[in-house]
């Protein structure tokens, strides 16, 4: 029973709060491999969120959340006309650069999207230095922007290393929220009392199920859910400014804070320092836009193609070797509801890897899952844990996402065992990715921008010292596009 006499003094603020203030605030960011890399999560968050443009579902949820309403000062949206306010437009940005499932990604014991947080990042950064210049004031530089993409990427990957939420049926972005809340803050000129305030009521907000992300209830939130998450860390940032209060034992409060009510009473682990580990060994979704537990899956698959194409009607079983969390999260059975079911299904982006060679977007709307040959293949697949591939995953050096398939044909013959430790986008692999990753980007350029402007684009990325030293604003009205 809770102590209802118990002492109304405040205690000082958690550690865990204190500690992302303290790297939000002071934290130096000194590694070229840190920036190097951020100026790469950009290009490519840019590019994924120009590609997501071409899907009405996607475009349905932007623009002013109330029709008509306009805000000519505001933060500008990628790829559209929109100026919107900043929170509004972080949910539009986090939208569009999370919707096809395609952007960068972090696996530990919590798995999630650093680059969800550029939509707070972008907006919040581009508000303040169009307000900045009206006043007379000097605009904010990208160099900013990368330095707060490098220290949101941190918090969310430091606090996902071996802290599970998905254990207790909490969502990740969750942690898109905190980080979001932190960085948004100090962009915006807070203080370290008013980064720790927003944080805690980031904290206060509990955290989203993950009823969404998983069958028979999975659905287009899982597309949305990053947006709102960095939108709310705009708007805890923005109350935080204006001088809302915080709670200091947001996390630790006895019988009523997140370690009791939501997890288990564990405190957190922080199990490295903060500085730039994370963005260092992100993970580019480069060929694939795909689940990332399935991306060595479906190389694999790819490889296998050729052997099995001239014998689908031969085949008596595909066995997928795998790690603990894609079984926990991809493996499915059953029928497949929606595009936002197949792309979190590793039997679906098995099948369809071996069928065709190749899987795009386009692979997971309706049209392509009526091909009965998809479900007859997902049949005939066994999905099992490797503990080598676990052990190997959550090690901190290797941080490898192995998968291995292998297919048995009746007359008891079989294809080669084809095993892919290292994804495409690991750092392990980055060399082979980044032309890879240059090409995708180019190619949401050209769906989107005149060839003029996709130069002019293409060359201000291509030198980073004057991307870096670019007002924010002027960045992004080069992104604008009335088409």
């Amino acid at each position: 029973m809770i102590n209802d006499r118990r002492s109304a003094q405040r205690p000082p603020p958690d550690k865990v709060l204190t500690t992302l203030a303290d790297y939000v605030i002071q934290g130096e960011i000194t590694s070229p491999e840190a920036f190097e890399t951020a100026h790469y999560c950009l290009m490519d968050s840019l590019g994924c969120a120009l590609l997501a443009l071409d899907n009405p579902a996607c475009t349905r949820l932007l623009g002013p959340i109330v029709p008509g309403a306009v805000f000519p000062e505001g933060a500008r949206v990628p790829g559209t006309v929109h100026a919107l306010d900043p929170v509004q437009a972080a949910f539009n940005i986090g939208c569009m650069i999370r919707w096809l499932d395609f952007n960068d990604t972090w696996l530990a014991a919590e798995w999630g999207h650093p680059s969800d947080n550029l939509g707070a990042i972008l907006a919040s950064a581009d508000y303040l230095s169009r307000r900045r210049q009206k006043e007379g004031g000097p605009p904010l530089l990208m160099s900013q922007v990368l330095t707060a993409l490098i220290k949101a990427y941190e918090i969310q990957g430091v606090l996902a290393l071996e802290n599970a939420f998905n254990r207790v049926g909490l969502d990740h972005v969750v942690l898109v929220r905190v980080a979001s809340a932190a960085v948004a803050t100090a962009l915006l000129g807070g203080t370290r009392e008013q980064v720790i305030n927003a944080l805690s009521n980031a904290w206060l907000d509990g955290g989203p199920l993950r009823t969404y992300r998983h069958a028979p209830n999975t659905g287009s939130r899982k597309s949305w859910a990053a947006g709102d998450a960095t939108s709310r860390g705009v708007r805890l940032a923005l109350m935080a400014l204006q001088g809302e209060m915080g709670y200091p034992s947001a996390l630790t409060a006895p019988g009523w804070g997140f370690y009791q009510v939501l997890f288990k009473g564990r405190p957190f682990v922080l199990s490295r320092a903060l500085n730039s580990y994370v963005v260092e060994n992100i993970l580019f979704k480069v060929a694939y836009p795909a689940e990332f537990h399935a991306q060595t899956a479906i190389e694999a698959a790819i490889a296998l193609h050729p052997q099995v194409m001239p014998r689908w009607q031969d085949i008596e079983r595909i066995v997928i070797e795998t790690q603990e969390p894609a079984v926990r999260i991809i493996d499915k059975t059953g029928p497949l509801h929606n595009p936002a079911d197949r792309d979190h299904c590793l039997q679906y982006m098995v099948a369809v890897a071996l069928l065709d060679g190749r899987i795009t977007m386009n692979d997971y709307e309706d049209e392509r899952a009526r091909d009965p040959w998809i479900d007859a293949l997902r049949e005939k697949m066994e999905v099992a844990e490797k503990k080598e591939f676990t052990q190997d995953y959550l090690e901190p050096e290797k941080r490898a996402i192995a998968n291995a398939v292998q297919v048995f044909f009746r007359d008891g013959s079989a294809t080669s065992r084809v095993e892919v430790e290292y994804p495409l986008g690991h750092r392990r692999r980055r060399t082979e990715a980044l032309p890879l990753l240059l090409d995708k980007f180019q190619n949401s350029l050209r769906g989107r921008f005149p060839s003029e402007r996709c130069q002019m684009i293409l060359d201000l990325f291509a030198d980073q010292e004057r991307l870096a030293a670019m007002p924010v604003d002027e960045f992004m009205d080069l992104l604008i596009s009335s088409r």
